[in-house]
């Protein structure tokens, strides 16, 4: 099985990737690659600057990674409850180029933030919005309180609680 991971930040220091990466380590005899945001940079998308340049390359090599998946997960990033501009703008270029950006890939869907709501609001977004583009979105799952829940040093789940809710999703997957 062949995973692709990112999460919907372009921080250097994104909890939401350090979740992700965490994340497809618990899965076993998974080929898992790791996006990283920052690697498709596109223009701030509009229909001037798409009739300027195009289909933005960096929406192109996205899509195409994501189409090598045989399971995606993501983390998103929440910017006053909603997507992180980051993964907004990379999203909308996708769609243009093609309306299921999420190839009908099962999706577990992910969120954390230092509040104690986890990035819920962007999941919701995400949950009714993402199927309506091929995400099939299999789990959900937050982190609240990230800096309290989730040992930095070792890149793991430090409450237990949340770390089984989070091997059971992954259990279900590999099932």
């Amino acid at each position: 099985m062949k995973i692709i991971a990112f999460a919907g930040s372009n921080s250097s220091k994104s909890i939401n990737k350090k979740l992700v990466i965490y994340a497809s380590s618990l899965f076993k005899n998974a080929a898992v690659e790791i996006l990283d945001l920052r690697d498709y940079q596109a223009p701030l998308y509009s229909m001037d600057v798409e009739k300027e340049i195009g289909q933005s390359k960096e929406a192109i090599a996205f899509l195409d990674n994501l189409k090598s998946a045989d399971l995606l997960l993501i983390s998103l990033a929440e910017n006053n409850g909603n997507y992180s501009t980051a993964f907004k703008n990379i999203f909308d270029w996708c769609s243009r180029i093609e309306k299921d950006v999420f190839q009908n890939k099962p999706v577990l869907l992910m969120a954390t933030s230092p509040g104690g709501r986890g990035g819920k609001s962007v999941l919701e977004i995400a949950q009714s919005n993402l199927p309506r583009y091929g995400a099939d979105i299999k789990a959900v799952f937050s982190l609240p309180l990230f800096n309290e829940n989730f040992d930095a040093e070792n890149g793991k789940i430090s409450n237990e609680e949340y770390d089984n809710q989070l091997k059971e999703i992954i259990n279900n997957f590999s099932a």
